[in-house]
Formats: structure tokens, C-alpha cells, sequence
């Protein structure tokens, strides 16, 4: 496995030293005798991996006191059912920020609950692709809610910037930037995200909740998505997805003990700049997103000449560098390079990038 580098945009690479723990409390949790994941999630011993679990994310995040912390099942796309049906009334509506595909995704899934209407998006020109700034939307003081997705994993933008809504209450879908940066929890209504990206595999979905906003479930609200029953619950309403709870709480110890979000901020900061830069320095190729809001954690880019894509998938392929190729609905490649990629991953790929180039520019 040395020199290989997975550049998955999700399920996406884990921390060795987390996948390490894991393989060795594997058979033998804590001298239990037996898995994690044979435990019962009512048992004393899982219940204290549980809360080690949210006590960890909650100081991370810096999450207030009146913020509950909920691990669910469902996915990022089973949430874009549960918020509507959490948050609000038949007869309401919701604004959402559209700048790819996961929201888009969001707002369809919306509307089968409420009036989803879209307030802002994209510009796109032959050069540039930029979010559309906040005093071109058309937003709506008596929403439920405002919806948008921080970083679009499909089409590597990002937003930095907090959106001021006034009084609305903002849900942020952060699956793919979680814990990459430092955060003001107290902006956000909700935080939901589907773990398989920066906290750990799939099946496991986490959602940050303002108290204030439990309670509003409508009666078809399924008890597995029912924010306000997860919460009286602690999130064991059923039987959790234990296995992937104690990894994701394995992960945020990795974390506290790398120095915390903060440091993961630099980290990945720089990462990003290495990788841009190779892009920005070298005609053959180009990344289209405004400066501004290129993401950090998913960098897509195009070759001048698409007719090589297969050869530099296939030549990076052997090179140790895996999962490179673009979503289909994109083209191109993509590297998504969240918190678990280390800096010399990113180098590994800058060297072939510029060695290819050489050889066929």
C-alpha cells in the first residue's frame, strides 16, 4: 500500500493511523471479548463510545450548549427529505441557494414537502464559473428556511461566506466540508452532512440541530428522521449504525490529537494552494471556478486536450494515485483531497500532473 493515494471523493479515504486502530480492536474491543459492532448499542460500553463520539464533535466545532448532536442513518439525501419534514408546515416555503449539483438535488427532493423556490445560483461564462452575489437574490423574509451547500463536492465550489438571511433560519448541507475549517455554529439553524467524506464511512449521517428548531416535525415525519424523537433518544430511537458511530469517534480523536480544526485548516489550505497552483502555472490545464470560491476539498480540472483523459486516468492509475476521474455529469478529473489526505498525496499528484504534461503538451 505505500505510495498509493486515494483521491475518492466518497466514500473517501480514512486516517491510517484511525484504520490501524480500528484493525486492531477489531476482534477484541477493550477486552470485551468481541466487536464493536457486535455490542449492543444500549450496553454501558457502547453508550460511553457514543458520548465520547459527540462530546468530541461538539468540541471540535465549538458547538453551543443549545445545539443537540444527532448520528443518523440516511445519508445527505435522506436529509434533504427529513429537513422540509422537521422544519416545516405543508403550506410553507423554503428558499434555496442553488451552485450545483447536491443542491439541486435539495430543492427536488424539497418539493415534494413544500414550495422550494430557488433564490440565487451560478454565472457562467466562456472563463469564469462564481456564485451569484447575495444582492441579486430573491430571498424571502417569511421562509422556513433557507437551504444551501457550502461545497458542492461534484462541482468544486465552495462558499466562505456565511449567507446573511436575516431572522430565517439557514441549513447548510456541509457533507464534504465538515470539520475541514473552522466554523461560527451559532449562524446555522442546522448542519447536516453524510459522514463518508471527512468524519468517516458511509452509512453514518450527523446532524446539528438548534434546540429551538426541534418540535416542528410534521405527523408524516418518519420516527428514524424525526429530529426531535433522535434527540430525546440520543440518536438510539433504533439500532444505529454502531460500527461506523465508533469510527466516526476514532476520526475525531485523530483530529483533537493533530491539533483540531484549526490545524486542519492550514493544512488543507495549503494543500489546495499546491494543487491550484499546478493547475493555474500549466496551460494544459484549467480549472474554471472563480478564485473565490474554489473548493478546498474537491478540485476538478479539465486537460486542453480531453482526447488524453483516458491515457492520464489509466498512467495515474499505475502510479499509485486512484479514483482521479471526474463525475460523469462534469468530465474531466477531480481530486478531492479532504482532511485524511496528506500533503504528499497532493505532491505525488502536482509531480505527475507536471510530468505528463512534459511528455504530452
Amino acid at each position: 500500500m505505500k505510495g498509493i493515494y486515494n483521491f475518492s471523493a466518497g466514500p473517501a479515504m480514512l486516517p491510517v493511523d484511525v484504520m490501524q486502530r480500528a484493525q486492531r480492536e477489531f476482534l477484541d474491543w477493550q477486552g470485551q471479548g468481541c466487536s464493536v459492532m457486535e455490542m449492543s448499542h444500549r450496553s454501558k460500553a457502547f453508550i460511553e463510545v457514543a458520548q465520547t463520539a459527540t462530546d468530541n464533535l461538539r468540541k471540535l466545532l465549538s458547538v453551543p450548549d443549545d445545539y443537540k448532536i444527532l448520528f443518523t442513518q440516511g445519508g445527505g439525501r435522506g436529509h434533504f427529505s427529513a429537513i422540509p419534514l422537521n422544519l416545516a408546515g405543508a403550506s410553507d416555503t423554503a428558499d434555496h441557494l442553488v451552485t450545483g449539483s447536491w443542491s439541486k438535488g435539495a430543492v427536488k427532493e424539497a418539493s415534494h414537502y413544500l414550495q422550494a423556490d430557488v433564490v440565487g445560483g451560478i454565472l457562467t461564462t466562456d472563463d469564469e464559473i462564481t456564485v451569484a452575489p447575495q444582492n441579486t437574490w430573491t430571498l424571502n423574509p417569511n421562509a422556513a428556511y433557507f437551504h444551501y451547500c457550502p461545497n458542492e463536492t461534484v462541482d468544486g465550489i465552495e462558499i466562505n461566506e456565511v449567507p446573511d438571511v436575516g431572522d430565517v433560519p439557514i441549513v447548510a448541507d456541509m457533507s464534504s466540508n465538515i470539520l475541514s475549517k473552522s466554523i461560527d455554529v451559532s449562524k446555522f439553524g442546522v448542519i447536516y452532512g453524510g459522514a463518508q467524506k471527512n468524519i468517516g464511512p458511509s452509512g453514518l449521517s450527523v446532524v446539528i440541530v438548534h434546540e429551538s428548531l426541534l418540535d416542528k416535525a410534521r405527523i408524516e415525519t418518519p420516527s428514524i428522521l424525526n429530529y426531535s424523537l433522535l434527540s430525546q433518544h440520543d440518536s438510539m430511537y433504533n439500532t444505529p449504525p454502531t460500527f461506523a458511530w465508533y469510527l466516526a469517534g476514532l476520526v475525531f480523536e485523530w483530529l483533537l490529537a493533530k491539533g483540531g480544526v484549526e490545524e486542519m485548516e492550514k493544512c488543507n489550505a495549503q494543500k489546495a494552494a499546491l494543487l491550484y497552483d499546478a493547475i493555474d502555472n500549466n496551460d494544459f490545464y484549467q480549472n474554471k471556478i472563480a478564485k473565490q470560491h474554489r473548493s478546498r476539498m474537491n478540485v476538478p480540472f479539465q486537460l486542453a486536450d480531453p482526447n488524453l483523459d483516458v491515457l492520464f486516468l489509466t498512467e495515474s492509475e499505475h502510479a499509485g494515485l486512484k479514483a482521479l476521474k471526474g463525475h460523469r455529469m462534469v468530465g474531466g478529473m477531480r481530486a478531492s483531497i479532504y482532511n485524511a489526505m496528506p500533503l504528499d498525496g497532493v505532491q505525488a499528484l502536482v509531480d505527475f500532473m507536471n510530468d505528463f504534461a512534459r511528455r504530452k503538451g
